[in-house]
């Protein structure tokens, strides 16, 4: 990053990842994930920095964990229900549901919502393994986070070990926008995981 974010960070006097060359968000994510796997913790994950989920929604992801011991993942799905506050774009949300109708396709799982930025994960060594590598895609990692559990699990286990859970506030943050290049972008992603990890087999 070329703000204040490292300095800002620093003053919270947690331990902080600091990659001496910008790699993209999906590197920093699992550098990130790596890094938090090596302290004691039972779950770890990731939240966009803007916070259009706040953090305070976090609370709710631990407790579907705990409520169902079943459950590795939680990941934030934005849906527009009665008495939740969802307010998204009109162009973003209507690219978004193009968008999860062929990942859903790709991937042979009923997925709502993959690019929500708020992941919560069991600390388990498949989650290490999951994110062992680099990967693929800098603009639809979430996607292939799913494809790799998928060939490591099976389609029928990640089915019943990943949670969506409809987050009850997200808010586009003014100055993120989604451009027509950007879905050009993630749909030759799309094509590039499903081919890399042969999701629907």
């Amino acid at each position: 990053s070329t703000d204040n974010t490292l300095q800002v960070l620093q003053t919270l006097g947690s331990p902080v990842v600091d990659l001496e060359k910008n790699s993209g968000k999906a590197e920093a994510v699992r550098r990130g994930i790596l890094a938090a796997l090596d302290r004691p913790a039972d779950y770890v994950g990731f939240w966009d920095a803007d916070l259009a989920t706040p953090l305070s929604e976090l609370p709710a992801f631990m407790d579907v964990m705990a409520n169902r011991e079943a459950t590795q993942m939680v990941f934030g799905a934005r849906v527009r229900l009665l008495g939740r506050d969802i307010s998204r774009q009109t162009s973003r949300h209507y690219f978004g549901r193009v968008g999860a109708t062929l990942i859903s396709s790709s991937l042979g799982l009923a997925v709502y919502d993959t690019q929500c930025g708020a992941k919560l994960f069991r600390a388990t060594p498949d989650v290490r393994e999951v994110f062992s590598t680099p990967f693929l895609s800098r603009w639809i990692f979430d996607v292939e986070i799913i494809a790799r559990f998928v060939q490591r699990w099976g389609r029928d286990r990640v089915a019943k070990t990943l949670v969506e859970y409809p987050v009850m506030v997200w808010h586009d943050v003014k100055g993120s926008k989604v451009k027509s290049r950007d879905f050009v972008r993630a749909l030759r992603d799309l094509w590039k995981i499903h081919r890399a990890y042969n999701a629907r087999r």
